[in-house]
Parts: structure tokens; sequence; C-alpha cells
């Protein structure tokens, strides 16, 4: 591939766009060959989980994500490679937080929005964001997809790019090309080859089996009933009692939940295989859900909802059910969202999550490169304090180890 063989253009919605192609570079191989190199099926970069988003007014400029997704052609036209970016003038629904930059720049006399966001909407999930098509070329590809994200950046005025939840391999090479290099911590549980969820519980010390145990007793007691949800089972009635819970927990997180009633009823069209809704029932009528999505050897847990309110119910809907589901269906992790240290206790342990930045004015880039240098120290120094919190016996981790 010879760079001057290359097209990039942005398009303002991921319509302009081939479904097959954009799949194509997003998750090579499909679902269907989950080993396919370089990367395992992910649902949220798909064509399906992106076009469901904007059709749905999720994430459109009406709520300020306007789609500037980048395509890079080769000579013969075929796409080689995609982006999914967004020109922001706002930083809400990122869940990596540069409020403070936006402040302390405008306070400074500048404007920092609009800014290009490269992430999927409302979803702290890492996974690859330069999505060029495998091969010899791939490393070039990206490279060219990050010059043309500055470049983007200067045509439409933004004084920055923010690639969030990239891969370590991403974060890297945006390094190389002079984006400041951020990181983070998310929880995730690992699956060590359990073959039953009283496997995993083996793995624990003996105070963390017993809570664990006495809070499962605690959600179901009230003669609750727990299910699991996929495929034709997503009903429109489903979408309708779980849009509900969303509403109900959003509006008290946010003020304004992000996702409208139709991107429910587009995922559960396009994408229902790739969807495990757990969900609470009493007396016949869900009472509470759990949204997660399914990779190839990954449990994704979205979203979580209930109009009513029974202990340790959300533990046992979000965490026990996504662990005992993994385990059933032979998935490597269950990655649980973000934040949230409550999560270690209940077996998942702190990752570090990857971010990537551009910023354009030289005096704001060196301000926010000092801080992150402070801030990456202090991450890894609460991520082994976190570790040391770990709820597995000692005797067990030497055994993993």
């Amino acid at each position: 591939m010879n760079s001057n063989e290359l097209r990039i253009r942005a398009v303002s919605a991921i319509s302009e766009i081939a479904a097959q192609a954009w799949d194509a570079c997003a998750n090579p191989g499909g679902r269907a060959d989950p080993a396919s190199p370089p990367s395992p099926f992910n649902p949220f970069v798909s064509y399906a989980f992106l076009s469901a988003l904007e059709q749905s007014r999720s994430a459109t400029a009406r709520t300020g994500w306007q789609p500037q997704h980048l395509v890079l052609e080769s000579a013969d036209g075929s796409i080689a490679g995609v982006v999914p970016c967004y020109l922001k003038s706002h930083s809400r629904g990122e869940y990596v937080f540069d409020h403070g930059w936006a402040e302390a720049y405008e306070r400074a006399g500048g404007r920092y929005y609009p800014k290009l966001q490269v992430s999927v909407p409302f979803t702290p999930v890492t996974g690859r964001r330069l999505l060029a098509r495998p091969g010899p070329d791939e490393t070039r590809a990206q490279g060219a997809l990050l010059a043309a994200l500055a470049e983007l950046a200067r045509l439409r005025d933004a004084s920055s790019v923010h690639m969030t939840f990239v891969t370590e391999r991403e974060w890297r090479l945006a390094a190389e090309r002079g984006f400041l290099q951020r990181t983070d911590q998310q929880f995730h549980w690992e699956n060590n080859g359990y073959a039953t969820f009283d496997d995993f519980l083996a793995a624990l010390s003996a105070r963390k089996r017993k809570t664990i145990r006495r809070e499962r007793r605690e959600a179901t007691e009230p003669g609750i009933d727990i299910a699991w949800l996929t495929g034709t089972d997503l009903t429109e009635g489903v979408w309708d009692a779980f849009f509900a819970f969303y509403m109900e927990t959003g509006s008290r997180k946010w003020g304004s939940p992000y996702l409208t009633r139709a991107f429910f009823s587009l995922v559960g069209q396009s994408m229902a295989d790739d969807i495990l809704l757990v969900v609470a029932k009493r007396s016949g009528r869900i009472i509470a859900g759990a949204l997660n999505f399914k990779g190839a050897d990954t449990l994704y847990g979205r979203h979580w909802g209930a109009i009513e309110h029974h202990p340790c119910l959300h533990f046992e809907l979000c965490y026990y059910q996504a662990i005992e589901y993994a385990i059933a269906n032979k998935l490597a992790r269950v990655e649980a969202g973000a934040q949230g240290e409550h999560k270690i206790a209940r077996g998942y342990l702190p990752t570090t999550t990857y971010s990537a930045h551009y910023i354009a004015d030289q005096g704001l880039r060196r301000a926010v490169a000092d801080y992150l240098k402070h801030e990456r120290a202090y991450v890894e120094a609460a991520g082994r304090e976190l570790a040391e919190a770990s709820p597995f016996r000692k005797d067990f981790e030497a055994e993993v180890e």
C-alpha cells in the first residue's frame, strides 16, 4: 500500500458506508471465526450497533454527537480502514473525563469545543478504534488514519482528538505519532477454567465465599426468579419493560438518559443473538434487568435498572449471573462497565484501560502532558493497591501464576 494511493474522507453518517465494508474492517472474520487475527468479534464497533445509535437519534448532531467517521480507501476504491469518530459539543457520555481540561482552557481564553471523539458513544468498553483491514499494510493504514484525525481536527476547527478505550497496541502507536497517553482502571472477571460457579467460589477466601452466598440468597428470597433472555426471547414487550428500568436508573444517575427507546428495538432486531438480558421476575412480572452484549470471548455488562429494589439484586443480576453465564458458555472474561471498586470483592479485579489524546494548542498540550504524567503514576500505584484487596485465596493465586 503506497500512501500516495490512499484517499481519506469523512462521512456524516455510517449509512454512507456499506455495512459489509465497515464490518470487514471492524470485525474481520466475523463471529463465525473468533480466532481470526488480529481481533475477535467486538459487538460495539459493528455496523449494526453504531448504526442503531444513529438511526435511533441517540448519537447524532442533535445530541452533540455529530458523526464524522473516517473512511480510508485504496486506489481501487475498496475500503481499507474506518474510524468511528464524532464531532462533539460537550464531554458527556464518554467515561474518560476531560471536563477539567475544558474549563482550564476556556478560562485562559481558548475554545475547547468542538472536539473530535474517537469512541463508541456511551460505551466504556476497550476495543480497536483504528479499524484497518488486517494484513501487512495494517500498521501503515492505521498511521494514515491517525494523521487524518489531526488534519480533520484542523478542518473542523476542533481543539483536540480523543481516542478512548483503545487497545494497548493502538495506544502505543498513537503515542509514536504525537498523541498523549492516558490510563485508567476498570474491573474485569477472568475465567480460570471454572466448570461451575462453585468452582469459582472455591478459589475465594472463606469469608468472601460466605458473603457471596448470602448475597445470592438475599437477592432471590422475596420470591424472585432469574431468567436469561436472548435471540427470539427479546420481544418488544421485554424491551418496553427494560426501557422503563433504564429510564428510571438513568434519570437518577445522569438526569437525562442517553439512549432512546428506538435504540433497543433496533439492536433487538439486528443483534438479538449478540445480546443477553438477565431479568428478575416476581409473580411473573419483570421487575429488573441487566443488559449484556456478547463478544467472541467476553460478556460485556452495559445497563441495569429496576422498578422494585431488593437487597443484593443488583449484584445478582449484574455480577453473579454474568459469571454464571460466562462459565456455562466458556467465555474468557466478563467486563462489567466503568468504575466500581465494590466489584473487587465479587471477583472482578483491576485492569488498565487506555486512551490517547491529540491537543492542537501547544500551551494546553504541555499542561495536559504534565497532568497525565502524574495521573499515570497514580493509576499504576492505585492498581497495585487495589490488587492487594483481591478476594482470591493466596494459594490459589500462586497456582494460577
